[in-house]
């Protein structure tokens, strides 16, 4: 069996198939995920806006026009999602509990704290960007969205997600170099 293309899995789901929304819910449901918690910092609410998310996809299937990607439509609904939640309810700090990325089993405990200190230092300095700024990050680095689709899901002109993308970077730059890391990137 061949592997459909999320337009064909959206055109499947405007006509009620639930094994085509079960398909592109596994296809996206993390990278959705981690796009909302990175906006709303709260694993669990998080979770109930991707449930949002993907009942408006399938709801609203046969008004997919095609101008986006089905990955840009579905990050403009989670953005939309996102926005509204946070502006209903007042900001929430998560605590510090997670941290980092997977570790090498064959990373020294000092080369490993090594790593956690630094990804804890990028998350960090992460944070410290404005809300507009983090998502350009977010977006182009963590999604690999292109310029026209970030433009798209942020509803945004492409010539202000470059402006907003060269600023974070400068400021990134700034934050990881008084963190002391090398920021990665010429």
């Amino acid at each position: 069996m061949s592997v459909l293309a999320d337009e064909e899995l959206i055109r499947r789901i405007a006509e009620g198939d639930r094994l085509a929304m079960q398909g592109l819910y596994t296809r996206h449901s993390t990278a959705v995920y981690r796009f909302l918690v990175r906006i709303v910092r709260d694993p669990t609410r998080a979770e109930d806006l991707m449930s949002d998310v993907f009942f408006d996809v399938w709801r609203q299937a046969d008004r997919y026009e095609g101008r986006a990607s089905v990955t840009t439509w579905m990050l403009t609904i989670a953005r939309f999602k996102a926005l509204s939640t946070l502006r209903r309810r007042p900001h929430e700090t998560l605590e510090d509990d997670e941290v980092g990325a997977l570790e090498d089993d064959a990373d020294t405990p000092e080369v490993a704290l090594q790593k956690a200190d630094k990804s804890d230092a990028m998350r960090r300095c992460l944070e410290a960007l404005s809300n507009e700024h983090r998502m350009v990050i977010d977006l182009v680095y963590y999604h690999e969205l292109g310029v026209e689709e970030v433009a798209q899901v942020l509803d945004i002109p492409a010539g202000t997600v470059k402006t907003r993308l060269f600023h974070a970077r400068k400021r990134l730059s700034a934050l990881l170099s008084k963190a002391g890391i090398d920021r990665g990137w010429p």
